[in-house]
């Protein structure tokens, strides 16, 4: 059955690289969730205080991945200790969130967060858990990024680096 995870763990194009390997996951959408500014662009989100985080909406398989198994992987991959930052990128569009669809993925969130990411982390998780409100899709020229880019600077120092940390933890949800 089609499930969907709305997450922002930094940079989008990094959770959209990674997400993209893993199996049961059909679909991942880069864009902006969290804030107050209908239908933002890049540039305002990165000028303008809009509220929205960078996140990514994942479709995916229930029965092939789990929605817990999907949050595991976003703890792995990100750090949640860092309010407002992910390495070099600093700012509230960079901050660490979980969007639940309804209660039973709040359930989950708040149970992945004080078991699994606890155990992954010694400093406290900052990472925010509320109702997804409203997603909006980032331009063209941000979906695929990693995959259309892969020979960018970033690409090659930061995103190339998680997706090796995410494919030595997780060999078995490879495509």
């Amino acid at each position: 059955m089609s499930s969907k995870a709305t997450i922002a763990g930094g940079c989008f194009w990094c959770i959209e690289a990674i997400y993209q390997l893993v199996k049961g996951v059909d679909k991942v959408v880069s864009g902006y969730s969290g804030g107050h500014t209908a239908n933002p662009t890049y540039e305002q989100l990165h000028k303008d205080d809009t509220g929205h985080a960078e996140a990514v909406q994942i479709d995916f398989d229930d029965s092939v991945i789990s929605y817990e198994e999907i949050l595991q992987i976003f703890y792995y991959v990100h750090d949640p200790t860092t309010p407002n930052r992910q390495g070099n990128n600093v700012g509230a569009e960079y901050r660490s969130v979980i969007f639940y669809h309804d209660d039973n993925q709040k359930k989950i969130a708040e149970d992945v967060t004080n078991n699994f990411a606890r155990s992954l982390w010694n400093d406290p998780i900052v990472t925010e858990i509320i109702p997804l409100d409203k997603f909006w899709p980032a331009e063209d020229y941000h979906q695929n990024y990693f995959k259309n880019n892969p020979n960018q600077a970033y690409c090659q120092l930061i995103i190339n680096p998680k997706l090796e940390k995410f494919r030595s933890k997780f060999e078995g949800y490879l495509k």
